[in-house]
């Protein structure tokens, strides 16, 4: 009986990679390019043969995360985030004590009517 030293167990003796026919690299596609708010191009390649209409106008940039348009002189606009608020900023928000007992008296007007329809 002979055994091989570097044979990989499962693998047939012989078997290299495959060739370029066997991943798909043959069929036909179409480079589709895509920019984000910061000028980074983004290239995405689908078949040939797929309408326009399934081509998806934006996507996510890898390279900032950003959303990318194939619209390279209008590309869509950064998102805009709120910044932190601190505590006192929340305590500015808050309602007067006149706008807190209107807004009770509403709830409880609301609720005693719906008890009474039932």
């Amino acid at each position: 009986m002979a055994t091989g030293g570097n044979a990989i167990r499962g693998t047939r003796v012989g078997a290299g990679p495959m060739g370029e026919q066997d991943h798909g690299f043959h069929a036909d596609r179409v480079a589709v390019s895509y920019w984000d708010a910061l000028g980074n191009e983004t290239v995405r390649y689908f078949a040939a043969g797929i309408p326009e209409e399934e081509i998806p106008d934006t996507i996510d940039s890898p390279h900032s995360g950003l959303p990318a348009g194939r619209d390279k002189a209008n590309p869509p606009a950064v998102a805009k985030t709120e910044p932190y608020k601190t505590h006192l900023a929340y305590v500015k928000e808050r309602r007067t004590e006149e706008e807190a007992d209107a807004l009770l008296d509403d709830a409880l007007k609301v609720l005693r009517e719906r008890r009474g329809q039932d």
